[in-house]
């Protein structure tokens, strides 16, 4: 039988192999997964290999170049060894960028949903909140509510969540306004089923394209807001540290010499964020061909 013959009577690929193929014919999107996983790997695993000691200050191992006494990126202002707090700070970033991520997108999925779905004065006052809590920087608001409580880990969690779920909710919003018309929908409507039903069955469930692309997105926009409220010393607590904090120490110690402090943070800072934008471009692609099947 020839080749022709085989591909003719081959069975088609099913949607969700063409999606796959689709997010991994994306090479940024796949270098963006790579770096994720190195990064995750470098963070939580790191500190298992690598053991430093980042709770004591020991100044008289300070500002060391890198590679002197055994320290690969040398030492920070107050000693702590620069490789290991990069690990450290990594596992804060990444840990709180991805719970406040996700605690964003859920809110925001949930509240959008239930304003398209209801419509009239319920869809109206929601989503008069939502611009409302759009039209305030929450860069601001974050900065505002950090003065007031010096946030911990989860806390920090909380907070980005709090000012980071409007977007999703407007996007959500959008998916649900079209989808209530559909035949399913009504079809729900007129055998007096509940409105949680086909907001959590139907509503929601054909929304998740958008829900995981926006996702990745606010993951990213997470960790840079942690380390813009870190960079202007309203973050975490020292012993306790995060990627933005560490920027802002490197750029101190660049007056007293030790210019290459401010490069691990800043280049890890700049993966992380630009590897979570590759994901949800090939994400978004991969959702576009499975809506195209």
């Amino acid at each position: 039988m020839s080749t022709a013959t085989l591909s003719r009577t081959a069975p088609p690929k099913s949607p969700t192999a063409r999606a796959v193929r689709q997010f991994f014919s994306n090479k940024l999107a796949v270098i963006g997964v790579v770096i994720v996983v190195a990064l995750m790997i470098f963070s939580f695993i790191g500190p298992l290999v690598y053991q430093t000691e980042q709770i004591s200050t020991n100044l008289m191992q300070a500002d060391l170049k890198p590679g002197e006494n055994g320290h690969p990126l040398g030492t920070d202002g107050l000693g702590y060894d620069v490789l290991g707090r990069l690990m450290i700070a990594g596992r804060t970033s990444i840990l709180v960028g991805l719970a406040a991520g996700v605690l964003a997108t859920i809110l925001g999925t949930l509240w959008g949903s239930v304003a398209g779905y209801m419509g009239g004065w319920v869809d109206a006052t929601m989503m008069r909140i939502v611009d409302a809590g759009i039209a305030i920087p929450g860069i601001f608001l974050l900065l505002v509510i950090s003065a007031i409580v010096r946030p911990s880990e989860w806390m920090m969690v909380l907070i980005i969540g709090a000012v980071s779920w409007l977007v999703p909710a407007r996007l959500t919003r959008a998916e649900a306004l079209s989808l209530k018309s559909r035949d399913y929908v009504l079809a729900i409507k007129a055998t007096g089923g509940s409105n949680a039903r086909a907001i959590l069955r139907h509503i929601i469930p054909n929304t998740i394209g958008t829900v995981v692309v926006n996702a990745t997105f606010q993951v990213a926009d997470a960790i840079l807001l942690i380390a813009y409220v870190s960079f202007l010393g309203m973050g975490l607590q020292p012993p306790a540290t995060d990627w933005g904090a560490m920027l802002t120490d490197g750029i101190s110690s660049v007056y007293s010499g030790a210019w290459w402090l401010i490069f691990p943070a800043g280049i890890a800072i700049v993966l992380i964020v630009s590897a979570f934008n590759f994901i949800g471009d090939g994400l978004r692609d991969m959702f576009d061909v499975r809506g195209q099947s």
